[in-house]
């Protein structure tokens, strides 16, 4: 692959539903509706009308719209004003905007553990 990949930023527009697994080298920015499981090796971006129902494994993830499933961070999980959550989350670091819905368990851990745990 070129190195070019791993800076692309893959987009799911609004009005888009997309249903499966997906798979990133690179970031995702999500607007429309996904129904299966996220995996990218840099970030995910859940916009205000993004939703998801599936598990999100990412190094970064950031939610502004609806997640329904497990989220998994390397680094960092933000949860923007409007976000509702349910689901369990697994990060080294979270941000909590006021404003947003979380229903689940939460998990922190050092980052060499947390890299322990997805392998």
């Amino acid at each position: 692959m070129k190195s070019d990949a791993v800076k692309e930023v893959n987009l799911i527009g609004a009005g888009t539903v997309v249903e499966g697994k997906i798979r990133s080298q690179g970031s995702i920015r999500i607007d429309g509706k996904v129904l299966g499981d996220i995996l990218a090796n840099e970030a995910v971006a859940i916009g205000l009308s993004g939703e998801v129902e599936g598990n999100i494994t990412a190094k970064n993830v950031t939610v502004g719209g609806k997640v329904r499933g497990t989220i998994t961070a390397a680094e960092k999980v933000v949860f923007e004003g409007k976000s509702v959550i349910r689901g369990d989350v697994r990060a080294t670091r979270l941000v909590v905007d006021e404003g947003s819905i979380f229903d689940g368990k939460i998990a922190m851990a050092e980052k060499s553990q947390q890299e322990v745990r997805q392998h």
